[in-house]
């Protein structure tokens, strides 16, 4: 299998803890080519989409830890038609590149992708969890989304809830999200000024979400995978910090799902399976979602850590890669026999 990862540059990879190193590794290790670039190598040549790729060469072992295989690894650059490859794993951090996605267009038809593309412009941003039809919040806290500032304030004084929590509509890791308080309305309009007024002069979309008790203590992530959870971990804060992601000053421990939170697998895995969402991560707290990560998500290497797993995440994550190729060569071949037979007939 021949396997294209399309994301951030390598020079800014974390050894340590790398989900995307993690991937990677896990096919060298299984000896598949491995090729990597960055959204903007991307380019269409003589009609045919190719990219400056960094292709990882052979390794006769492959070193057992993460930093040891990442400053072993010895690349070198190749223009590579896109459509020649098996699969692209695309990693990329948000915001998604409307323009990226174009390009890819002209293969999807002939590489498995994953994350499918109308998956990935259906759910790249926040706005992907109204498409669960939760009108109760059984599943998602009441959210608002709006680019008013007089809506938006208007919610917060109506608000039955003394806090709420306010973020940008594509930020991640944690980017900009913050906690607001009734208390303190003084500051309310300078803030959302600050968040929909962008530099420009345009206006950008934030969303304003009722806060959930117990968030203090943190949230769970968890890795979904064909529909299915296959890893999770307790996100909690630092002491200085209401977030808690890693990238943000978080730690992890371990969890064992909740009744709820299968439950509340089980009810959007299917969803997620038919918009060709097979690799992503959500946030949940309380048992409620709050984010789907379809981009890039992360989490492998930290929940490989605390649960010292003998069957790591991303070698099921790679199994899944290899059936898809399987599937779609199989299909393949049996409409070249097919269409063989109607030729001869």
């Amino acid at each position: 299998m021949n396997i294209c990862f399309i994301m951030y540059p390598w020079e800014k990879i974390d050894p340590d803890n790398d989900t995307t190193l993690a991937l990677i590794k896990e096919c060298v290790k299984r000896k598949h080519g491995v090729a990597m670039c960055i959204p903007a190598d991307l380019t269409i040549r003589n009609s045919v989409t190719t990219a400056n790729c960094q292709v990882i060469n052979r390794m006769e072992k492959t070193p057992s830890s993460l930093k040891s295989f990442y400053n072993k690894a010895e690349l070198r650059e190749e223009m590579l038609p896109l459509a020649g490859f098996d699969v692209i794993f695309f990693r990329a951090n948000p915001p998604l590149d409307p323009i990226m996605l174009n390009f890819l267009d002209s293969v999807k038809d002939d590489v498995f992708i994953m994350n499918s593309l109308q998956g990935m412009r259906e759910a790249n941003n926040k706005l992907y969890t109204a498409a669960f039809g939760d009108a109760h919040s059984n599943i998602i806290p009441a959210t608002h989304v709006s680019k008013s500032k007089r809506y938006l304030i208007k919610q917060i004084k109506e608000s039955k809830a003394d806090k709420m929590i306010l973020k940008p509509l594509n930020g991640f890791g944690g980017s900009g999200v913050i906690l607001i308080e009734k208390s303190a309305m003084s500051n309310i309009n300078s803030l959302l000024d600050f968040y929909i007024t962008n530099s420009d002069g345009s206006s950008s979309y934030v969303i304003l979400q009722d806060y959930i008790e117990g968030a203090d203590q943190g949230d769970v992530r968890i890795l979904i995978l064909n529909g299915e959870p296959v890893g999770a971990m307790k996100r909690v804060p630092g002491s200085d910090d209401h977030r808690s992601n890693v990238s943000a000053g978080g730690s992890v421990q371990r969890h064992t799902l909740t009744k709820e939170e299968k439950a509340l697998c089980k009810q959007i895995g299917p969803k997620l399976v038919n918009d060709g969402l097979y690799f992503v991560g959500i946030d949940v707290i309380g048992g409620k979602l709050v984010e789907v990560n379809v981009m890039s998500p992360g989490g492998i290497t930290y929940i490989n850590k605390v649960y010292k797993l003998k069957t790591k995440i991303e070698e099921k994550v790679i199994d899944f890669l290899e059936m898809k190729v399987v599937d779609k060569l199989q299909a393949f071949d049996r409409r070249t026999r097919l269409r063989k037979a109607v030729e001869d007939a």
